[in-house]
């Protein structure tokens, strides 16, 4: 079995609904996700993926979707606010954890057609998510 890796880092900023603690104000991260693929044969080139290929499909919806975004749950009672500012944003039917963001690029690789077996979302430098997904998204 092959497994690769490729890091991309983005800026985010988010906070969490019904929680008693420092996250529940607005609040920033420098993030990093490492998207690890996995084949059990390599392509022609002797690759899993072309990381240019990774790059290009997750790196750019990152960057065009969570980079430099707030991620906010839907009852976020500032979104009216950052609508009539102009600022963006995404909206999620979750909180905007480190664990549902690891998801939501987990699942943006699935629909890529990556094989794509984990999802790991630094959020600082010593705190982190992974998220796997169900075990018939592996590619074997």
């Amino acid at each position: 079995m092959f497994r690769v890796s490729k890091e991309i880092w983005f800026c985010y900023g988010h906070r969490l609904l019904n929680y008693n603690g420092k996250c529940a104000n607005l609040h920033g991260h420098n993030g990093k996700a490492i998207i690890t693929l996995e084949a059990r044969h390599l392509d022609d080139l002797g690759m899993v993926v072309d990381f240019t290929v990774v790059k290009t499909l997750l790196g750019k919806w990152i960057d065009t979707h969570l980079d430099h975004k707030m991620i906010l749950h839907k009852d976020d009672p500032i979104i009216p606010e950052l609508m009539r500012l102009g600022e963006p944003f995404m909206v999620i039917g979750e909180n905007p954890t480190a664990e549902t963001i690891a998801k939501m690029i987990y699942e943006h690789a699935v629909s890529q057609n990556l094989p794509v077996v984990e999802v790991t979302l630094w959020e600082t430098e010593n705190s982190f998510a992974t998220y796997t997904g169900p075990e018939s998204d592996i590619p074997y």
